[in-house]
């Protein structure tokens, strides 16, 4: 199973995960990080060289940031530039989560990131 790194700016990733979870039940194969007032790239990098430690990443890994050109989107591009089979997808919101948490049994990262920019647009809507 592919493994999924939720990295945000404050505690967004984790309180997104936990309310995606209320919807499927808990994931197995996920991480949280979050990024604090007070901690610097160091920090950052340190927190997802250790999630990748613990993760089953042999299937791939799908790093979910909340901005483009962010400091946790800058910390997974130096991760991912040195492995296979991984990929960064920005915007994360609840959509997209549960598309990817229900497809990523039978999928492969590039698969999954696909499903992700669809099910996170199909998810944005207005009333009018």
């Amino acid at each position: 199973m592919i493994a999924i790194i939720i990295a945000t700016h404050g505690k967004v990733s984790e309180e997104i995960l936990k309310s995606t979870e209320m919807i499927l039940g808990k994931q197995e194969n996920v991480a949280t990080i979050t990024y604090l007032p007070g901690e610097g790239a160091d920090d950052l990098m340190k927190k997802h060289e250790d999630v990748i430690k613990f993760l089953r990443c042999e299937a791939g890994v799908l790093f979910m940031v909340d901005l483009f050109g962010g400091s946790p989107f800058n910390a997974a591009i130096r991760i991912a530039a040195k492995g296979e089979n991984m990929d960064i997808i920005t915007g994360i919101n609840i959509p997209m989560l549960l598309g990817v948490f229900s497809a990523r049994e039978d999928s492969t990262v590039d698969e999954l990131a696909a499903i992700a920019i669809s099910t996170g647009h199909i998810g944005i809507k207005s009333l009018k």
